[in-house]
């Protein structure tokens, strides 16, 4: 469903305060050169440490979020964004709309999302957060539906919240000015379709990727990994989630 996708590498060790999973670091020798972009975009530059390589065509450069979009499954593949002390901000309105810088064809319009949540349990998540980018400039484009993606509510509001929520406090310690993410969705198998459109399928999980620092291929920061299962409990705990960077690019390749 998707064409392969090449995350950066992210080279060392990193532990986030509150999860206690460790992996050993990863050889350097064979890390790719970060994708070349000859798009201007104002600055923070979301791919400043570079974004995954492969995907579509279509890339948006905003300045609250970078993002691939993929046309046949009407979802990103991936969304990155940076966490700042100001970019954060809470009580955002929820204005829903269809991205205006795509085909109508080739992404959702909020009708899509009718009788989902009653049906299916399912939210509309955002893949760049809301409170956690509501004071960039271009803010209301994180409701455009290029950035959001059918989750399950117990997901939503349980670990995948909390995860969201430690990247808010690690950006605010003193000593951290921004932490990079990448985020986007997995279809490894069949969960469920959009009711109102049964061409649409729901992802069966998503992955996220955190890194703090200035340059991934010369092992000049720190990163942790997670995939979580469109089925996670709300209470589960996030840490028990942190996977390795090659975990989810080879889940990736398996879609």
């Amino acid at each position: 469903m998707n064409k392969t996708i090449n995350l950066l590498k992210l080279l060392p060790v990193v532990l986030l305060s509150a999860c206690t999973t460790s992996y050993p670091p990863q050889d350097t020798t064979s890390a790719p050169e970060l994708p070349h972009r000859n798009v201007l975009v104002q600055q923070p530059d979301n791919c400043s440490v570079g974004c995954p390589q492969g995907g579509s065509q279509q890339t948006i450069y905003r300045h609250v979020y970078t993002l691939n979009n993929n046309s046949a499954t009407k979802f990103a593949n991936w969304v990155a964004y940076s966490v700042t002390k100001t970019s954060q901000a809470s009580g955002r309105p929820r204005n829903w709309a269809q991205d205006p810088d795509l085909p109508p064809s080739d992404t959702l319009a909020p009708s899509a999302y009718k009788n989902a949540h009653t049906l299916l349990k399912v939210d509309r998540g955002h893949q760049a957060p809301l409170a956690g980018l509501g004071g960039v400039s271009d803010w209301p484009s994180l409701n455009y539906l290029s950035n959001i993606t059918p989750q399950k509510s117990a997901l939503n509001q349980g670990a995948w919240a909390a995860l969201e929520n430690r990247v808010r406090e690690l950006a605010k310690q003193a000593d951290v000015s921004v932490v990079h993410v990448v985020t986007g969705p997995l279809f490894e198998r069949h969960i469920a379709t959009l009711p109102e459109d049964a061409t649409v399928e729901i992802p069966s999980g998503y992955w996220k990727v955190l890194f703090t620092g200035t340059a991934p291929s010369k092992s000049e920061g720190n990163y942790a990994a997670f995939i979580m299962d469109q089925n996670t409990p709300r209470s589960a705990n996030f840490c028990d989630y942190q996977v390795t960077v090659e975990a989810i690019e080879h889940k990736r390749s398996q879609c």
